[in-house]
């Protein structure tokens, strides 16, 4: 007696078809799964077998062979607890095999009961792209799993109602795609921030082009503040970037029923304490890190200086690529990861160096060790770097409202649309991600703004790299001010966002 039923696994972000296949003979009784079945799959067996008995079905006394194909892939996660209860009562003749048009995940607890699993979205589009037409899933990954078009997805509870659908007694009906509007949740807003026009008009300008920026500043001035607030003004995600950003989510575990689509652009605020892995990704089975947790997002990394050398050296890929690739004993896997990178430091280990109260006790020599904690090569990567100086009393006893969120994404949304209709042919999204070739194409000079950028190349020791990002920060301001070239004031205003000097004299 044999029986095929289709399921799904997961590998890095992506899905792919799995075949349960199962085979019962003659022979002593076993329970045997093959096919490369880590530990959570080879417990299923135990599993099964009791939901099999607590869900009113004979479980065969015979020997059985489960098969998951293809076999030279490792199989991971109790995903194919669901298919192999089904393949099983299949073979034995207690329910009719489903077609090659049905797919099934999930986990099993010994009543029968069907629990959810990770990565259920991922799972339903790779089986949309394998012809699949009826999706059973744990009832509680059914509205992500609908997000996917052209599947019919039906939420499983328990054994008992799987096998009534699938006898024809009574049908499920199936999930209904999630709500676009996301939540209701007020987000942090910029009017709750005090003075720091300097720094909301250097967030303003990260915003409208995707640029990476780095706050210097004392503790208390709100370096944290803004960061936190940088997500409200980025344009709203589209439906394809919120399929890939929950993705990535599913797969990490962090959907539920209530919340099952990411539907505003991710923050990651990791302690300075993660290590290299925690931040690219890793694990026996690698799983997404903290830089692509922060996929279409924002990763912000708080007290830079603190953070270990070799955790930062991971930002620099992604940084250039958008992707981050783990080897790992396991596989090499390639997860996205294109975010803006917002970091803050203090000016030195204490917080007050140059600090008007003169609080300070930091010595140059320890000023210097703090900041060569950051290397050059990453500082390379920020676009932007401001300073966020102290607050004096009376910005802090202002009454008049600052400028809201609101405000400020109008402009920061008419400056993207611009870059989107400019970049159209390429996909290209805002200015920060255009590479050498079209930075010499849409950022043309005028003669005014070259000497300017002569000038400060010569004097701040440019690399060619830093000269082409104060163009496209040049470019961004521009598209801010709704201009078609680059003038002499916006390469001077781009310029003064790499003017902060980190060494010390």
């Amino acid at each position: 007696m044999f029986s095929s039923i289709k399921s799904m696994g997961v590998t890095g972000v992506g899905g792919y078809e799995v075949a349960v296949e199962v085979y019962i003979s003659g022979g002593l009784p076993a329970f045997d799964i093959v096919g490369l079945p880590d530990a959570a799959v080879k417990e299923a067996r135990e599993r099964v077998r009791a939901a099999i008995k607590n869900s009113g079905f004979k479980f065969p006394v015979s020997r059985m062979t489960v098969n998951l194909a293809p076999a030279d892939k490792k199989k991971a996660g109790t995903v194919y607890d669901l298919p192999m209860l089904v393949g099983i009562l299949s073979a034995a003749g207690d329910i009719r095999t489903p077609g090659d048009k049905c797919a099934f995940i999930g986990e099993l607890s010994l009543t029968g009961e069907v629990r959810p699993v990770a990565g259920a979205l991922p799972m339903a589009l790779a089986a949309q792209r394998a012809g699949v037409e009826h999706f059973f899933v744990p009832a509680e990954n059914a509205r992500e799993a609908a997000f996917a078009d052209g599947l019919s997805v039906y939420p499983v509870k328990d054994v008992a109602q799987l096998t009534a659908h699938l006898s024809g007694e009574t049908l499920i009906e199936c999930a209904e795609c999630p709500d676009l509007r996301g939540d209701d949740l007020p987000a942090p807003d910029f009017a709750d921030v005090k003075g720091q026009e300097n720094v909301k008009r250097a967030f303003e300008i990260a915003a409208a082009g995707g640029h990476n920026i780095l706050i210097v500043g004392p503790p208390g001035a709100g370096k944290s503040m803004m960061a936190k607030r940088l997500p409200g003004i980025l344009p709203d995600m589209s439906r394809d970037e919120m399929i890939e950003t929950t993705e990535i989510h599913s797969v990490a575990g962090l959907t539920c029923a209530g919340q099952p689509i990411v539907f505003r652009r991710p923050f990651r605020a990791p302690h300075h304490t993660v290590s290299a892995a925690g931040l690219s990704g890793g694990g026996t089975t690698p799983r997404p890190g903290e830089i692509s947790l922060a996929h279409n997002g924002v990763l912000f990394l708080d007290e830079l200086p603190e953070f270990r050398r070799d955790a930062l050296e991971v930002l620099r890929q992604p940084l250039e690529d958008g992707v981050v690739t783990v080897s790992r004993v396991a596989g090499t896997l390639t997860f996205p990861s294109r975010f803006m990178l917002v970091c803050a430091m203090n000016p030195c280990k204490c917080g007050w160096y140059g600090h008007p109260s003169g609080r300070c006790r930091c010595s140059v020599n320890d000023v210097r060790r703090y900041h060569s904690r950051i290397s050059g090569p990453l500082l390379d990567r920020i676009d932007i770097i401001v300073e966020v100086p102290a607050l004096d009393y009376e910005e802090l006893k202002r009454k008049t409202p600052a400028e809201s969120s609101a405000g400020i994404k109008k402009r920061v949304d008419a400056a993207r649309r611009i870059q989107r209709e400019r970049y159209a042919a390429d996909g290209t999204m805002c200015n920060a991600r255009i590479d050498s070739g079209e930075v010499r194409r849409v950022c043309a000079v005028s003669e005014e703004g070259e000497a300017l950028m002569r000038a400060a190349f010569d004097s701040m020791h440019l690399s060619a790299r830093s000269y082409d990002r104060i163009l496209r920060v040049a470019r961004t301001i521009a598209d801010l001010a709704g201009s078609e070239g680059i003038e002499s004031e916006h390469i001077a205003e781009a310029i003064q966002y790499r003017t902060y000097d980190l060494s010390v004299e």
